[in-house]
């Protein structure tokens, strides 16, 4: 279980990233965070594994407090964290393989980390991670090699690697088409309710929240004005998260969104 505790972030230029932020991810739970530019939606995320120091307040994992922590028992507490990233944040020249098992890093010394020498059971577990994913035909291809929905498979099959308490996921459909998009929400939804793992994705796409999150936490500006049921998003919430003037355009962005794929998937069946 996740807990943050008044969690706030002031920049030394005085403007507020975080308000005061309270929430309980309990676990299995996948939490959409929504919310317009700037929200502060990916601050929170990473004041959570604390890549952003925040100036107050408190995070818990389990119990176990990650604010506070030195840099020593820090580390220790983010390898119970799996990080997902919008760029995927892979090393290109290095195979699938060895990106997964760059997941038990926090895990081996720093020979085994240096020379690759990986357990046969941290190489059993990728194997599986691989196939779990869908990738295992993949295994010795460079990252670079891939597609952007198979480079963020990888991202998925690296984080789990961890074996984590935790998954904090960042946009991690922003730079696909529609339908991987949904191939990857399916994904990790599932890997969630496998592993009972809380998970906090923070998504720009409402319809894809909508349709994927168990519940959904709209920011603005910092603070937290929404809480609750992906059927509670009327168009009134909408409008208080992101304003009107930018709702009714994300709107239209979705509704052209969609209209292209159904007159590609429409111009594919009369080629087939």
């Amino acid at each position: 279980m996740l807990e943050l505790k008044s969690l706030t972030k002031t920049y030394k230029t005085g403007d507020k990233a975080l308000v005061d932020v309270s929430l309980t991810v309990p676990e299995g739970q996948v939490v959409g965070l929504i919310g317009p530019s700037g929200a502060g939606k990916s601050t929170l995320i990473r004041c959570i594994n604390r890549l952003v120091e925040p100036t107050d307040g408190d995070v818990l994992l389990s119990g176990s407090p990650i604010t506070g922590q030195d840099q020593r028992k820090l580390r220790a507490m983010r390898r119970r964290i799996g990080m997902i990233f919008q760029e995927y944040a892979l090393v290109e020249r290095l195979t699938v393989m060895e990106n997964v098992l760059s997941g038990r890093l926090g895990y081996v010394g720093f020979w085994t980390s240096f020379t690759r020498r990986y357990s046969a059971d941290d190489i059993s577990r990728a194997y599986g991670l691989l196939d779990r994913v869908g990738l295992m035909q993949h295994a010795d291809k460079r990252a670079d090699a891939l597609s952007g929905g198979q480079r963020q498979r990888v991202g998925i099959a690296r984080a789990l690697a961890q074996e984590p308490e935790l998954l904090l996921v960042d946009e991690p459909t922003a730079s696909l088409d529609p339908k991987t998009s949904r191939q990857i929400m399916r994904l990790l939804i599932e890997i969630c309710a496998e592993r009972n793992l809380p998970a906090i994705v923070n998504i720009h796409d409402v319809p894809l929240a909508r349709q994927f999150m168990q519940r959904i936490v709209g920011l603005r500006a910092g603070e937290v004005v929404f809480d609750g049921a992906p059927d509670a998003l009327n168009e009134t919430v909408l409008t208080e998260i992101y304003g009107a003037e930018d709702w009714n355009a994300m709107r239209r962005n979705a509704e052209d969104d969609d209209s292209a794929e159904a007159e590609t998937a429409a111009l594919m069946a009369g080629i087939n």
